[in-house]
């Protein structure tokens, strides 16, 4: 499945695997939110719950697109957060698994606090 991410200053497009949380953002879909920034990180409201997957991780590549069962939110991790040892890009605790962003990550540090974010499925 693929999905596009739009807000005020960009977009970007991701490629997400069949996965129970996929299928449950599937059903959400379209997804609108307020952006909350942590770091290198933009994270906001999904709409909908799900429980923690089997193969959930905290320590995620640049990129990832995650669901964060504790906060019911979508999760896009672009570098370090608060919480990083390194460079790495480590989640607020671990997250379901989604897919990846297709194009450069680092286009989500345009987001700001409060800005509206949209998820749709992309054609």
């Amino acid at each position: 499945m693929r999905i596009r991410i739009s807000w005020p200053a960009g977009r970007l497009h991701a490629t997400l695997e069949d996965t129970p949380t996929t299928r449950a953002l599937e059903k959400a879909l379209p997804v609108s939110a307020a952006a909350h920034v942590w770091g290198e990180e933009v994270y906001f409201d999904a709409g909908f719950s799900v429980p923690r997957e089997a193969d959930a991780q905290q320590v995620v590549e640049p990129g990832t697109v995650a669901f964060w069962t504790d906060g019911d939110a979508l999760a896009l991790p672009y570098g370090p957060t608060p919480i990083s040892r390194g460079d790495e890009c480590r989640l607020a605790s671990p997250c379901n698994l989604l897919g990846a962003l297709d194009g450069d990550p680092r286009l989500l540090a345009t987001i700001r606090e409060g800005d509206p974010v949209r998820v749709e499925a992309a054609d």
